[in-house]
């Protein structure tokens, strides 16, 4: 797998992490730290990759359960669902959600606009 490593021989902030999101997306089982290691295969310390798992846990990027005497990790969502689920934490986070929102679509390119309007349009008891 490419490493992205900077030529310092250091990953850019949150490489890694993206890392271990793709091996577990590409994978249609939880998976334990040992099996991520293995996936990424570049010299990693099994410390690293168990410190990893359990800080995107933390960030509710995955789910855990028990396996033996290891926790494996899943997504709680596809690429996208991820990205969504950002999106929430953003407009979470300030408290004039109303205002957010509207600079939002404000912002928006013509094509993204009408594409939300269309989603929007779509919603049961609309349009």
């Amino acid at each position: 797998m490419n490493t992205g490593r900077a030529p310092s021989g250091r990953r850019p902030g949150g490489a890694l992490e993206a890392e271990v999101l793709a091996v577990l997306q590409a994978s249609r089982q939880a998976r334990t730290p040992g099996e991520v290691l293995r996936w990424l295969g570049d010299g990693l310390a099994y410390s690293t990759v168990v410190t990893v798992l359990s800080r995107m846990f933390d960030k509710g990027l995955l789910t855990r359960s028990k396996q033996g005497r290891a926790y494996a990790y899943a997504p709680i969502a596809d690429a996208h669902g991820l990205t969504a689920r950002r999106m929430h934490q953003v407009l979470e986070s300030d408290p004039d959600r109303e205002a957010v929102l509207s600079r939002f679509v404000e912002d928006l390119p013509a094509r993204d606009e009408q594409l939300l309007r269309q989603f929007l349009g779509d919603l049961p008891g609309q349009g």
